[in-house]
């Protein structure tokens, strides 16, 4: 790709005062102009400083850090687009800091005219935006237009992000292009056939590297390794080359010494087992019958069909075995063998032994000797794929000096380095075009995350999706990659909280925390609940309750909890009691048929007469008369503390009766209530950040009317037609109307004491 050379000025990424900032000098004769004026809009509680204009974006590095809601962030786990957090992150640290945005926002303003083109959904950047009257801006318009160009968009106004996915389009394989890799084509289009034989070869036996421009190529590594082996093989090559003593030595029938070493090695075990047999032989004539082939075998194999290559015959020793230990190479040998051993006979045994009709051992020791050196120098081969390769071929591109030819072609392409640079400047742009907007709305206030009332319409980058369990679905979720880390931090949010294990098919399993906000938490106090996540993606993850951090979640569900424990302890209570009794009442009868057993089976065969009933225990009348005045007592006790409470409800006016009322419930719920709205006040999105990295710099409250809005709780849809009667609904009970009858008895009878005491 040919971009016009433009002077590019080097990126300024000096940090930036964390103070207010100077702004740039009025030229002599302007007006002085006063200090920008901030938007600030007020959302949860608390005020926030917005970004909505070019003119905030070119005085953002004013504002003073202490009102940025947001100082630093983890570069991963959120969902912001990796490439543009990656462009951001200038020094690789993982962590977005806030003269990392400033750095961007300045060299923004620098390049755009109109940099209010962020604030405009997409990542379209019409030309015009561009800064024509700055060197880089300049550049930058150039390098836009020429993509467009390659793209058979000449004339076109506007360069989108799109436009830079094909970079095969953008570049062409015979062209340089700066990324220090030289395809094929490149070595061609110069001319140079044997630089492009090279790179073919050094892909071939090193692997390729991926140009640019979508075609293999080669690099300076690759091109030094590869040569530096090729010289490795020539020299390895070389030592059996040559009429020296020692190239005699190492290859003793020159080219044809590999077939003589194979010719051996086909036959060594074979031999070995031979000579072995031999020498057992030689050391006892008893054994000769023994190590050769016996009678049943040979019978064995006569009704068969048979040819050299029956297993069963190769198996056989290669000859007659004696004790004079001599291997005939032609006549008498096993069939299955004749060929090997008329190829060792013709490869090795003659050239190097002379006529031989048959070997000894020490023929074949001294056969194995010759032969050695070359296994020694096989060894050596140097391992590397470059050693398959002919070295005829290997030398000529050595002697050509094809090794400086490629690197005078990387060299050439790195000096182009500045269309690379300019197709990654203008990259950077269009992201920053499309999501800095968004970056600012989740780092210099919190705009998307405090967005109106709902229905919600947009969420902070720190939320991961929608977690729906227990007829609820929570939007305040967050990534947790540090359980012990978040869990440690995230009780000082004051916020009832929800951890979640989220498994998904194809995906590792993540961990979030949900903020629930209302409703009541009755049947959620249970880990090991199943619920449904979505991810931001729109997936469904299967969720799985984890950990339960508990906190007030509204002044409604406080004022009823003393009430629900009471319930919930009388129940307890009436089920240990219940328990205990039916353990005592299971005890009291075992006992009873133990003792009932063993009077059974002590006592002696009763006679035939009829044995006379035991005399029944007095009537311990005292006894019963203690019991009989403890319950009178109680009861009186009972009647008393009524008959007082009812005599002072009756005898106070009637409009006093709901004030009392209505004190008893503040007194049991009050204390409740209290606590509860002091904690919700206290409610804070800050810890819950920071235990993920976050730097959070405000007090990012989540008051009572917004945290409503980020639960939400099934409700009837609008509109919906009443439901036909329950065919299974709980059956009225007879009892229930017998309370109200006493109740509506009790109040007739308390006005009509009423009117007896005043009448």
């Amino acid at each position: 790709m040919i971009i016009p050379e433009v002077p590019v000025t080097p990126r300024d990424d000096t940090p930036v005062s964390p103070g207010p900032v100077p702004g740039p000098v009025p030229a002599a004769g302007a007006k002085p102009q006063g200090p920008h004026r901030w938007s600030v809009f007020r959302t949860g509680g608390f005020d926030q400083v917005g970004i909505a204009t070019a003119e905030d974006l070119r005085h953002l590095h004013e504002l003073d850090q202490k009102l940025w809601a947001v100082l630093a962030m983890p570069t991963s786990g959120v969902e912001f687009d990796e490439r543009t957090m990656a462009l951001l992150d200038t020094d690789r640290d993982g962590r977005l800091r806030a003269p990392e945005v400033l750095a961007a926002v300045s060299w923004l303003c620098r390049v755009l005219r109109a940099p209010e083109v962020v604030f405009e959904p997409g990542d379209a950047l019409p030309l015009d935006a561009l800064a024509a009257d700055d060197t880089e801006g300049a550049q930058l318009l150039a390098t836009a237009r020429q993509v467009l160009v390659h793209l058979g968009r000449d004339g076109a106004d506007t360069v989108a992000l799109g436009d830079l996915a094909d970079s095969a389009r953008l570049f062409a394989a015979d062209k340089v292009n700066g990324d220090g890799v030289v395809p094929a084509a490149l070595a061609e289009a110069e001319g140079d056939a044997a630089a492009a034989q090279a790179i073919a070869l050094i892909a071939a036996t090193l692997g390729p590297v991926p140009d640019r421009s979508g075609a293999e190529g080669v690099d300076r590594a690759r091109v030094e390794a590869f040569f530096e082996a090729a010289q490795a093989v020539s020299d390895w090559r070389a030592r059996a080359e040559g009429a020296d003593a020692a190239a005699q030595a190492l290859a003793p029938l020159g080219e044809h010494t590999g077939a003589a070493v194979a010719a051996l090695d086909a036959l060594a075990a074979k031999v070995e087992d031979y000579f072995t047999r031999c020498r057992l032989a030689a050391y006892d004539p008893r054994a000769v019958q023994a190590l050769n082939a016996s009678e049943p075998a040979l019978a064995a194999l006569a009704p068969a069909s048979l040819s050299a290559d029956d297993a069963a015959i190769a198996a056989l020793p290669l000859a007659l075995v004696t004790a004079q230990a001599r291997l005939p190479l032609a006549d008498g040998v096993n069939p299955a063998w004749t060929a090997a051993l008329a190829t060792l006979r013709d490869a090795a045994v003659r050239p190097l032994l002379g006529e031989r009709d048959a070997l000894t051992l020490e023929d074949w020791s001294a056969l194995a000797a010759r032969l050695q050196p070359w296994r020694d120098w096989q060894a050596s081969r140097p391992a590397t794929p470059v050693a398959d390769v002919d070295v005829t071929t290997l030398r000529a591109l050595r002697d050509q000096g094809v090794a400086s030819r490629l690197h005078a072609l990387i060299d050439a392409d790195l000096a182009a380095a500045t269309a690379t640079a300019q197709i990654d400047a203008l990259e950077r742009l269009l992201r920053l075009r499309r999501d800095l907007a968004t970056l600012l709305r989740n780092f210099v206030n919190l705009a998307d995350f405090y967005d109106g009332a709902p229905p919600r319409t947009s969420k902070a980058i720190f939320q991961a999706g929608t977690l729906y369990l227990d007829q609820r679905s929570f939007d305040l979720c967050l990534r947790v990659h540090d359980m012990g880390r978040h869990a440690a931090l995230a009780p000082l949010a004051g916020t009832f909280l929800v951890y979640c294990q989220c498994v998904r098919d194809g995906q590792p399993p993540m961990t979030i925390v949900a903020a629930v906000t209302d409703g009541d938490v009755d049947d959620m106090m249970v880990p090991g609940r199943n619920g449904l996540f979505y991810d931001r993606q729109g997936r469904d993850w299967h969720a799985s309750v984890q950990k339960i951090v508990t906190h007030p979640i509204s002044v409604r569900q406080a004022f009823w909890s003393p009430y629900q424990r009471l319930a919930r302890m009388t129940a307890e209570q009436i089920q240990k009691f219940a328990a205990a009794q039916d353990k005592a009442l299971d005890g009291k009868a075992g006992a009873s048929l133990a003792q009932v057993a063993a009077k059974a089976a002590a006592a002696p065969v009763p006679a035939p007469a009829v044995a006379a009933k035991p005399a029944a225990a007095p009537f311990d009348i005292a006894r019963f008369a203690g019991i009989f005045a403890a319950i009178g007592l109680a009861l009186g006790a009972v009647g008393t503390a009524l008959t007082a409470l009812v005599g002072g409800l009756v005898s106070m006016p009637l409009w006093k009766l709901p004030l009392v009322v209505a004190g008893v419930l503040l007194f049991i719920s009050g204390p409740s209530m209290l606590l509860a709205w002091f904690k919700l006040r206290r409610r804070n999105l800050g810890p819950l950040l920071d235990a993920n990295g976050w730097a959070i710099n405000i007090r990012a409250r989540v008051n009572i009317p917004f945290g409503t809005s980020l639960t939400a709780v099934a409700r009837r849809p609008e509109g919906a037609r009443g439901a036909l009667p329950d065919p299974f609904a709980d059956k009225p009970v007879a009892w229930s109307r017998w309370i109200l009858a006493g109740v509506v008895l009790l109040v007739l009878m308390l006005l009509s004491w009423r009117g007896s005491l005043t009448g």
